[in-house]
Formats: structure tokens, sequence, C-alpha cells
């Protein structure tokens, strides 16, 4: 009366458990063609009006103005000393009005105080110059 509950015989069929995914892969890519099919094209388009060839080169050449700071935080516009607060911001107000703005180029020394840098940027800026750059930053690279 016993009940053998091992797995002793080899000789029972046993059924497969997986599931038969093949059919569903074939209803799936069905529903994905179908899919593709009955999206409409995007027909909608903005019209843009390019321009056709190249831009004429410039001949003119921009304005220049160098705004220099010293070691001893002097500062010089086009190599002329600046002497006053209110100087350098009539030259700012002067270049500003212009119709045509010419380019800033600050020109820092290693040793200038940031302070002053800063200063002379940002009476530039408040004052209405728009055009304003850096130049002359090889001398802060490493090794110098």
């Amino acid at each position: 009366m016993g009940m053998s509950v091992g797995s002793d015989s080899t000789h029972e069929d046993e059924g497969i458990v997986d599931i038969n995914t093949t059919p569903l892969i074939d209803v799936m890519l069905v529903l994905l063609i179908m899919l593709i099919i009955t999206i409409p094209l995007q027909t909608h388009s903005v019209a843009i009006d390019l321009p056709q060839g190249n831009p004429p080169p410039s001949t003119e050449q921009p304005k220049l103005v160098t705004v220099s700071i010293g070691y001893d935080n002097s500062i010089s516009w086009n190599n002329e000393p600046i002497t006053s607060e209110a100087s350098l911001q009539a030259h700012f107000q002067a270049a500003a009005a212009l119709p045509d703005q010419p380019e800033m180029h600050i020109h820092p020394d290693r040793l200038a105080d940031y302070k002053t840098v800063a200063h002379v940027m940002a009476d530039a800026q408040r004052l209405g110059m728009t055009k304003l750059g850096i130049v002359g930053l090889d001398q802060f690279m490493e090794g110098q």
C-alpha cells in the first residue's frame, strides 16, 4: 500500500510547461505593421525663406577701444591715461551713444586688482556698452 512519490522511474512522459510564444510574436508583428500603415504621414510643413548664396564679406573693420588696467590699477583709454571716475564714465557714455558702437577690449595686467577690473566692466555695462571682451589672457596661463 505504499505510494511512490519520488522520480525513480525514467519512463514516464513529462509534459512541456513552456508557453509557445511564436503565435504571440506573429500577432504583435501584424499589429505593428497595421499601426505603421495607418499612421498618417506628417504633411504639415513650415515655409521658411532662406537667403540664397553667400553673404557679402564685411568691408568695414570694427572700431576698437582698448581699456588697459595697469599693475598699479591705473586705467587708460586707447593709451590715454584716465585720471578720474567721471572721465571714464564720460568715455563709456560717448562710446555707447555712437550709432555703430565700438568693440571694447579690456586688457588687465596680471597684477591688477580684481575689484578694479570688475568695476570697469560693471561701469561699461551699466552705461550701455554691449560689445565687451577681455584680451591678453595669455599672461594668466600656467607656467608663465
